[in-house]
């Protein structure tokens, strides 16, 4: 027979366990993403009152040295720089504060670079700094004290720039995601591309922030040794929401969700228009990703897209997002992943969604049904005017296929187009394989059309791109007359001569 059930665990009393000191270790481990990392650094500007923010690659010639976050706002004293750059050290939050819970400084910046220096001046007290080199952070949380000067000096070097009497500095030292050798335009391309993705992704989740006319975001490049500066440009809002005339006459609407012990939630509906190029619609993730809920909290974005159980994705929807508000206090109901890039919402609000409705007693679940007429609808009228094709299959980048998908109508029990690179005689550059419907392309090319980055599976969307809408109607016939035949010769002549010119360039035909 075994013992009652205790419903309380009984204990005798307590005992101090400090954190192992590889607990930082596992701090700065959590997956930041890059770009997510630095919205995290912005978000303590802003919480700093900051007007505006420099983000400044440092470059010495083809080398990418450090990356530095600068603000305007309040600063800290040297009280309060310690508390921030305290291992679980958390101060008291304003109300309306995008900050949380004390770590995103500290494992933000660790995830990124082996060390990590803050220096920090208010109106009333002197430029102070501290340093986290991770190799002593996890040997027992010994952090540096920056020298005075060096400290002052960090904040002069930043006046009118934004600093003027007060402001924060964060300097990012071994990046590790920075090329391991710049040479070769690999400091430029990664610069171009890690710029493009930081700026969509500041300009999508603060844009509110960066409506105002108080605010701005700059990122900039600049040469240590010579003072020149090869880009400054800044960052522009990205509203999700900031569409020209609605694809539905009916929204936007507004939808209440009654929930328990808590006020109500309000769901702001709408309906893009079908078709859309806009950036703010684009740039959200693919046409399943960025439907579904947008959730705020106090005007940061903290969820773009995902319906969080409430149903599947579905390209029906692709038009549908709805913006929401987080509660002050959420309780339970909703819970934010540390990084701010989720929300966690509580089976009682999915619940609650079938019973929302609007003013006038529309309920929520009708504006689903309305988004999927207005795409149902688009569909249509694209199919009159375009001819259905087979699709892109296994080779072609997940967006690529989306997008073909979105734009021309599939034929029904076609299997998909796949496409491969494999060896062939270096006469052709591709060949196409109608039995197993795949267009095969010239292995002996593949490294002049990467430019001598690495190769995988969805490899050269925009080339495959162009192949597919060259070669797709050759699957859709059971055999090619003397124009395709014709056709296809004269491309093959055309991208042979193409490729055996980009390998000249990279001297490397034979």
């Amino acid at each position: 027979m075994t013992d009652d059930w205790q419903f309380d665990v009984p204990t005798t009393g307590s005992k101090h366990l400090p954190p192992d000191a590889r607990y930082m270790e596992a701090l700065s481990s959590q997956g930041y993403g890059f770009e997510v990392a630095i919205a995290d650094l912005v978000d303590n500007s802003i919480d700093a009152g900051a007007k505006d923010v420099v983000i400044h690659f440092l470059r010495d010639e083809d080398r990418l040295v450090s990356l530095l976050v600068i603000d305007d706002g309040r600063g800290m004293t040297e009280e309060e720089l310690d508390v921030a750059m305290t291992v679980g050290g958390r101060r008291d939050y304003d109300a309306q504060a995008l900050g949380m819970f004390g770590t995103g400084l500290k494992s933000a910046s660790l995830s990124h670079a082996s060390a990590v220096t803050v220096v920090s001046k208010t109106r009333r007290s002197r430029a102070v700094g501290r340093r986290w080199l991770m190799e002593r952070a996890v040997s027992g949380y010994q952090c540096d004290i920056v020298a005075p000067n060096y400290a002052q000096s960090l904040i002069d070097r930043y006046a009118q720039r934004p600093i003027t009497w007060q402001g924060t500095v964060i300097r990012w030292d071994g990046v590790k995601n920075f090329p391991r050798n710049g040479t070769g335009g690999q400091t430029d391309r990664y610069l171009h591309r890690t710029i493009n993705r930081l700026g969509l992704q500041l300009g999508l989740y603060l844009h509110r922030f960066l409506a105002r006319s108080d605010f701005n975001i700059t990122i900039a490049v600049e040469d240590v040794n010579t003072g020149t500066e090869y880009m400054n440009f800044g960052v522009e809002p990205l509203d999700p929401f900031a569409y020209p005339v609605p694809g539905h006459a009916a929204y936007p609407r507004r939808f209440t969700v009654d929930l328990p012990s808590m006020a109500p939630v309000s769901l702001d509906a709408h309906v893009w228009p079908a078709k859309s190029t806009l950036d703010g619609f684009k740039a959200v993730g693919s046409v399943l990703e960025r439907q579904g809920f947008y959730f705020y909290r106090h005007n940061r974005l903290v969820q773009a897209g995902g319906w969080n159980n409430f149903r599947q994705p579905d390209h029906q929807l692709s038009l549908s997002r709805v913006a929401i508000d987080l509660p002050p206090h959420g309780n339970d109901m909703f819970r934010l992943t540390v990084k701010k890039e989720g929300v966690e919402v509580s089976p009682e609000f999915i619940e609650a969604l079938d019973e929302a409705a609007d003013a006038e007693g529309r309920r929520f679940v009708e504006y689903i049904s309305d988004a999927e007429s207005v795409h149902r609808e688009a569909r249509k009228r694209a199919g009159t005017s375009r001819r259905a094709v087979v699709g892109p299959g296994k080779g072609f980048d997940p967006a690529v296929r989306e997008a073909i998908e979105e734009e021309l109508p599939l034929l029904p029990g076609e299997d998909p187009v796949a496409i491969r690179w494999q060896p062939m005689d270096n006469s052709l550059f591709f060949e196409v394989e109608r039995e197993t419907h795949t267009i095969a392309l010239n292995q002996h090319y593949r490294s002049a059309i990467l430019g001598g980055r690495r190769g995988g599976l969805n490899d050269a969307p925009l080339l495959k791109s162009l192949v597919y809408l060259l070669l797709h109607q050759v699957f859709e016939k059971e055999y090619s007359g003397s124009r395709e035949k014709d056709n296809l010769q004269l491309w093959q002549a055309i991208l042979v001569t193409a490729a055996r010119t980009e390998l000249e360039r990279m001297g490397d035909d034979d």
